[in-house]
């Protein structure tokens, strides 16, 4: 399989700082690259050719105000990175082949938000600090999802676009009982309070979905500042304007949400699957698991506190 990859990461129109981050890591090589790391990819992070131990690709959107949510996005992503290739002090080597990628991808996760979470208890700057998490593990022909918070993947197949992941919003709970429909959602006054966070406590419960990938689907994963201001149709389109060039897709996505207001934070992650290890898409619908949100979570704002 052959992966085409870019990213990018946008202030807004609006926000003083940038409090998104990502993540893209190759666990074969050990190359990675983060928000922080330069406004380009490296070239051997433009097209990876998936090897055994897989790939991970993480946007993290921070809030808590100040420097607090640029501190816990970073932590995000540099703990689960740390975790993954074995350089962080308790990852017992990183994630071995016999260990399943997503297995790895969540424990990872679990411990970047007990180390946000000391961090928030530690520092007073760093108080109520908190951090969206949405993970991407791609091993063989399969994409695993690790979701904590309100940041989303999408897949793009065969001229359809489908949410892969659901949301951990209060909003979202409403949808699922049904006392609100899906387009009042989008503009309830209650839209940017989340039910999870990273380190919004010591106790985490990630939710997960699973799709088995086709030749041509193409992964999109953003922070609320891009799922907040297009639609998913709106995505697709721009996405195939582009003719294929992810560079370019990934600015014309960043600059239409900054168009109609860029309030917050812009972050997204494109990665396009080719190759012959994988089927043809032909008459292959989407097909995604996603379990019901736990009902016993944390409540969090994902806009920073005053």
């Amino acid at each position: 399989m052959i992966i085409e990859l870019h990213a990018k990461s946008d202030v807004g129109r609006v926000r003083r700082g940038n409090e998104d981050n990502f993540l893209l890591l190759d666990l074969s090589t050990g190359k990675t690259w983060t928000g922080t790391d330069g406004a380009e990819p490296p070239d051997d992070l433009r097209r990876i050719e998936l090897q055994d131990k897989g790939v991970v690709f993480v946007v993290s959107d921070g809030m808590g105000g100040a420097l607090a949510g640029d501190v816990a996005s970073r932590m995000a992503v540099e703990t689960v990175r740390d975790m993954l290739v074995g350089t962080a002090e308790d990852s017992s080597g990183g994630c071995d082949t016999e260990t399943p990628l997503v297995e790895c991808l969540r424990n990872a996760t679990v411990y970047a938000n007990l180390a946000i979470h000391h961090k928030s208890q530690e520092d007073t700057r760093c108080s109520g600090m908190g951090a969206t998490f949405t993970g991407a593990a791609i091993k063989g022909d399969m994409l695993d999802l690790v979701q904590v918070g309100d940041s989303r993947a999408y897949l793009l197949r065969g001229g359809q676009i489908k949410l892969a992941t659901k949301d951990q919003s209060l909003v979202q709970q409403l949808v699922d009982v049904g006392q609100i429909s899906e387009e009042e959602a989008e503009t309830h006054m209650f839209r940017n309070v989340i039910l999870q966070a990273l380190g919004a406590q010591s106790e985490l419960s990630p939710v997960s979905g699973r799709i088995r990938l086709r030749r041509g689907d193409i992964l999109l994963i953003c922070s609320d500042g891009l799922s907040g201001k297009l639609r998913a149709e709106d995505m697709s389109a721009l996405i195939e304007e582009s003719d294929g060039d992810l560079a370019a897709a990934s600015s014309a996505l960043v600059a239409e949400a900054n168009h109609r207001g860029g309030e917050d934070n812009i972050t997204v992650v494109l990665a396009r699957f080719t190759g012959e290890d994988l089927e043809e898409a032909t008459g292959k619908r989407i097909t995604i698991e996603l379990p019901p949100l736990e009902e016993d979570t944390t409540l969090g704002d994902t806009e920073p506190t005053p």
